[in-house]
């Protein structure tokens, strides 16, 4: 008789699916599920945080198309966890979290961590369940992989009891699934294309947007072959950019107020009309501004302004049917309208505005000089990771991506900490495919801090991953040493220091010196050039750049103060 335990039908399922990453922190009751999960061939990142571990599944599943896999123990493992459940599913990544809960025969009679899991996991996910029996694991498993991907993909969660874990059963009583495949392709109507054709054609002052949707549908090539062949400008979302290059010609995110100002024509791809995109609604969109909308979610559709012709389904697909149109007729939107002139001008003066912020010479540095070296520097082919308030939406703007799926933010959510788990995972993905691709996590001093020791995780692992820390002493501005040191005589900091402070100066580059990694505090532009440039060349350990700017230093006036209106 071949015997199998939950554990093992657990990891072997997950590797049936195609899961190949798992990220956790293992305790009682799921400690055999990692080490089966290794010997089943998957690979095992044991992070210090269930957050940052269930942060790094769902990157993995944004990066590769299949979820990672996330381990948490029950009760407060689980909830910690719960975060990067919410994250996935706002981001539409998948990820599939597998956590431990208390024996069977012990519900209900204050067990061990004992929580109502299962339910407190529908709030977060699209699909929670726990399996009725050994037997049942692999469909529920497959159930929950295949619920993560179809449709606008997301978090599902699977409850294993704790006396499941190392029970056995006869494997031949174990029902067999087969591995789910890639979501089916849906394409938009016929009817439906050929109004969008006609809108495209009618506008005078059209828009792409290109959302981290069409990142993950893969779109990028069709999409390329659009803009160009069409002559249309394209804006990217944060997390949208390098589906097409950032320094692709047709590329106005340097005009992007203007662009979404003055638009009349919108081809929606993949995005949402949510806070990011100011909800389509003025004083942000013309008020007669006509919406495209492509989108893998029916639900979606009109969300906040209705569309004046919604494409259901697959991303890439509807790309290629539109293409197909336009290659046929021959149509392409001229160059030399006044709309392409008016944008090309404002890129062209905000060029200059940032670039008179970057090359000042002052130390403390600012965000726009600290940027400005570090994209000098940066490979084009390297992954950036950001996350922070003007350190990511600086950032964000003077950063470029040349690749696809080559930006990971904090994303729809808005979410803090989620920095250093998408690293790692990033790091993981690029190792298993042997690429050497560099992994550059630019933090805010502020997000760093919710999840800094997953540096160790980092060095443990010999994950060649560069951090900058741009450090301004708080959250969005801080005080200097001297400022600090006279606050503390006026009394007890806690009635005195603004809220918004950390503390000056602090050496968040020992904290990567401690577990072995490299550390460097950076104070001049000389100085974060050489550290910046011999951390590109270590492939065998990570390090972390401390370099601290200017407290007060802030983002260019911005034309629109919508969510930086705090009276700070």
């Amino acid at each position: 008789m071949d015997e199998v335990t939950g554990a093992q039908l657990i990891a072997e399922s997950l590797k049936a699916q195609k899961v190949e990453y798992m990220f956790g922190i293992v305790g009682v009751p799921i400690i055999e599920v990692a080490m089966a999960a290794q010997a089943a061939g998957i690979k095992y990142v044991g992070m210090r945080n269930e957050q940052a571990a269930a942060y790094a599944a769902s990157a993995v599943g944004y990066l590769t198309g299949r979820p990672g896999s996330c381990l948490v123990v029950s009760g407060p493992g689980l909830i910690h966890a719960l975060g990067g459940m919410a994250n996935a599913n706002m981001n539409c990544w998948p990820v599939v979290v597998i956590g431990g809960s208390s024996d069977q025969n012990q519900e209900t009679t204050g067990a061990f961590q004992e929580f109502p899991q299962v339910e407190a996991c529908r709030l977060y996910s699209k699909f929670s369940a726990r399996p009725s029996s050994l037997e049942f694991i692999p469909s529920v498993i497959e159930k929950a992989v295949r619920t993560s991907m179809y449709g606008r993909p997301g978090a599902c969660y699977v409850d294993i009891a704790g006396d499941m874990v190392n029970a056995k059963v006869d494997r031949s009583k174990v029902r067999v699934v087969s591995c789910c495949p890639s979501p089916p392709v849906s394409l938009a109507h016929h009817d439906a294309i050929t109004e969008a054709i006609s809108v495209l054609k009618a506008a005078k002052r059209p828009l792409v947007i290109i959302g981290k949707g069409a990142a993950y549908g893969r779109a990028e090539m069709a999409l390329r072959e659009l803009v160009e062949t069409v002559g249309l400008p394209f804006l990217p979302t944060p997390m949208g950019k390098g589906v097409l290059p950032d320094n692709h010609p047709n590329c106005v995110a340097a005009a992007r107020s203007r662009a979404l100002l003055q638009a009349d024509v919108v081809l929606l791809l993949g995005a949402r009309l949510n806070w990011i995109l100011h909800f389509g609604l003025p004083p942000r969109f013309d008020p007669n501004v006509k919406i495209i909308q492509v989108d893998v979610c029916a639900e979606e559709m009109g969300n906040n302004v209705s569309p004046a012709v919604a494409l259901l389904g697959d991303i890439n697909a509807i790309v290629v049917q539109l293409l197909d149109v336009f290659h046929k007729d021959g149509w392409k939107y001229p160059s030399n309208t006044e709309w392409w002139s008016t944008l090309k001008d404002k890129i062209v003066a905000n060029a200059k505005i940032s670039k008179a912020f970057a090359l000042q010479s002052t130390v403390p540095m600012n965000y726009y000089t600290v940027f400005h070296h570090v994209s000098q520097l940066l490979p084009d082919d390297c992954i950036i990771v950001s996350e922070g308030a003007n350190t990511m939406d600086i950032g964000r703007t003077m950063l470029n991506n040349y690749l696809p799926r080559h930006r990971l933010d904090a994303g729809t959510f808005g979410t803090m900490g989620v920095g250093l788990g998408f690293a790692i995972a990033a790091a993981s993905v690029v190792r298993s495919e042997r690429s050497d691709q560099r992994i550059v996590c630019v933090e805010g001093d502020s997000a760093f801090g919710f999840s800094g020791m997953e540096v160790e995780t980092m060095c443990r692992y010999n994950l060649p991953v560069v951090i900058i820390v741009v450090n301004n002493n708080g959250i969005y501005s801080g005080v200097d040493p001297e400022t600090w040191k006279e606050m503390a005589k006026m009394g007890d900091l806690t009635s005195v220091a603004p809220p918004v402070s950390l503390l000056p100066e602090a050496r968040y580059d020992e904290v990567m010196t401690a577990f072995g990694g490299r550390g460097f505090l950076v104070r001049t532009v000389e100085e974060l050039r050489s550290a910046l440039q011999l951390s590109l060349s270590d492939w065998e350990k990570p390090s972390l750049l401390n370099v601290l700017i200017d407290p007060s230093s802030d983002r260019k006036p911005q034309e629109f103060p919508w969510l930086t209106r705090a009276n700070l």
